[in-house]
């Protein structure tokens, strides 16, 4: 695949980038809101203590809090998008950093609410509930805080714990600059050319054929993590203790709890999914094997992982060839839904080409009242039509969610948002596999498959695995230095792809380039994700519209129920095993069919 010089980010076409002007018509508009919002804090001091008065006065207050949340939302939401077209312009930095402080102070001044609302008691707000039936509006919301009622601090202890949330997020701001601004990769020589890595073109020069080049990327690009691994495991660790913190103040057992609960998801879950896989390892292992003969090595090594084991074939694809793609692969989804992907094309939610420090990898994002914009880094590869497709469906989902959602319901959980995602791919996949009659293509897009699987269901359980680990070593007293993380993440490397791998010092190393761990257990939800999409999309292809009524009315419940009962709405039970059991099932059948198709002549 060719290799482009990056860019700069004012050399990018408009018509290439996201519509920010439609969040704010100018820099001047956001000030004005930001200005507006900080004064309007006053607001909230008159409501302090005074809660518990009627429901009139309650409902009031919520309508002030709830309202000063969407308007912080919007604003830091652009902010950090700005920050996110090239992470070195220190001008929005210091954008992204005063929108952050203002949700700080936010947070500081709202710190009374639901201490005073949890004294009340069930029995007062469900009188309340009928005094002011406005207050419908927010009944789901008190529902869960009486759930986390024996995690809620007083107004004092919640004033503290929002003040320092800037402290506590420091780790992570940190570790975004130095890995997309500040860490430089040394650039690699090769028959004659200087070819530049960064974060965002790193995978895409692991896909290339020559073997040469992979290692010599691969090798610069992990001694740039070696060089700063001390540095990047006290980020680490240190983000592992503000979680703790966190636990602390808020007694619960563990790290995982909290943050599973935050998204009302059980820690029975979380242990199904590594059980399930490690009892489905051999799967994993037999697919590392079929890459190991495919490619004709004597030792397989990680740099070997993501180039395809279809001999000869290196297809590009433009970005119009991407959207027809997509388009003809959601066809299933029916008009409504392929009706919002076309907005999305025509009025520029998408940020779609690299540029000198722009943030890596893709993510779907926006405020309530702004389009649901992603963050691409498309570079005409087969893997980045995919990630065309699976941000998209998590900005439908944000689309469907913020049109039939007010804004206390307008937003979902983690754990439903990959679903949404990786359903699109799959859809793709399928489409793919079903227009395409040459052999080396298909087995190209079943190339591809497997690497989803091996990706997604096996890499982000691994993730989990060590994330578990990790933060469990730190609830014990231990201390999670550079050579300790080296360790645990290199034995799991060596668990999850098996003996026929080598497993070196370099990819021990990875963990420290992975930005989702500064989200403390996020990454199992796209393992989760992952199978949950594998079933769905089975049922919107084999049952049609009905299916894709129950998916769709699954998109447009936001978070007005729990997310188990929200995937069961769509047709699928994420509380058992069987849907990942399922998935690994379906991994093995297609490295089955990979290696049937290998052997025709």
């Amino acid at each position: 695949m060719a290799r482009q010089k990056l860019i700069k980010r004012e050399e990018q076409v408009k018509a290439h980038t996201w519509a920010v002007e439609k969040m704010f018509a100018n820099e001047e508009a956001w000030e004005d809101a930001y200005q507006s919002l900080e004064e309007d804090l006053d607001k909230l001091s008159p409501f302090e203590g005074r809660l518990g008065e009627s429901g009139e006065v309650l409902l009031e207050a919520l309508d002030l809090i709830y309202d000063l949340n969407r308007r912080v939302e919007h604003i830091y939401v652009y902010s950090s998008m700005r920050s996110d077209e090239d992470t070195t312009n220190s001008h929005f930095q210091d954008l992204d950093s005063r929108a952050f402080n203002l949700y700080q102070k936010l947070d500081a001044k709202t710190a009374f609410y639901e201490p005073e609302i949890l004294a009340l008691g069930e029995e007062s707000l469900r009188r309340f509930l009928e005094e002011a039936p406005g207050l419908k509006a927010y009944e789901r919301g008190l529902e869960l805080l009486l759930r986390q009622k024996d995690h809620t601090l007083d107004r004092a202890g919640e004033e503290l714990l929002a003040k320092s949330g800037s402290v506590l997020s420091g780790p992570a701001q940190t570790y975004n600059l130095l890995e997309n601004a500040d860490l430089k990769f040394q650039p690699v020589d090769h028959k004659g050319e200087t070819i530049e890595i960064t974060n965002s073109n790193f995978v895409s020069l692991q896909m290339e054929n020559d073997r040469v080049l992979r290692e010599n990327v691969y090798k610069h690009y992990y001694q740039a993590f070696k060089n700063h691994e001390n540095t990047l495991a006290s980020l680490f660790q240190t983000n592992v203790k503000a979680a703790s913190f966190r636990r602390e103040a808020r007694h619960y057992k563990s790290n995982r709890e909290m943050y599973l609960s935050n998204n009302q998801i059980s820690e029975e879950i979380y242990d199904n999914l590594l059980e399930t896989v490690h009892d489905h390892m051999s799967v994993m292992h037999d697919y590392v094997k079929l890459r190991k003969e495919q490619l004709g090595v004597e030792d397989l090594h990680f740099y070997d992982v993501y180039t395809s084991i279809v001999e000869d074939f290196d297809k590009e694809y433009s970005f119009d060839e991407a959207k027809a793609m997509v388009l003809e692969a959601l066809k299933p989804m029916g008009e409504e839904y392929l009706a919002i992907v076309e907005k999305a094309f025509d009025e520029r939610w998408m940020d779609i080409y690299p540029n000198q420090g722009k943030r890596s990898g893709a993510y779907s994002s926006g405020s309530y009242d702004s389009y649901p914009y992603m963050l691409l880094n498309f570079n005409g590869s087969l893997d980045s039509v995919f990630t065309l497709a699976h941000e998209m469906g998590h900005s439908v989902h944000s689309y469907l969610t913020r049109q039939n959602q007010p804004y206390p319901t307008g937003s979902y959980k983690i754990f439903v948002a990959e679903v949404a995602s990786t359903c699109n791919e799959a859809l793709l996949t399928h489409y793919l596999l079903e227009t395409t009659t040459d052999k080396k293509a298909r087995m190209y897009v079943l190339n591809h498959a497997m690497e989803g699987f091996k990706s997604t269901l096996y890499r982000q359980t691994m993730f989990a695995e060590f994330e578990n680990i990790a933060h469990r070593m730190d609830q014990e007293g231990k201390t999670l230095t550079a050579p300790v993380l080296n360790e645990i993440y290199k034995d799991l490397n060596k668990a999850y792809f098996g003996s026929e791998m080598e497993v070196d010092d370099y990819i021990a190393l990875e963990w420290s380039r992975i930005p989702h761990f500064y989200t403390p257990f996020y990454v199992y939800q796209y393992a989760t994700g992952f199978s949950a999409a594998q079933a769905l999309s089975q049922k919107i292809l084999n049952e049609g519209p009905k299916a894709v009524q129950n998916y769709l009315a699954f998109l447009k419940a936001g978070s007005s129920q729990d997310p188990i009962d929200l995937l069961k709405l769509a047709g699928v039970d994420m509380s058992s095993k069987e849907p990942i059991a399922q998935a690994l099932e379906v991994f093995k059948e297609t490295i089955q069919a990979f290696r049937d198709l290998a052997k025709e002549d």
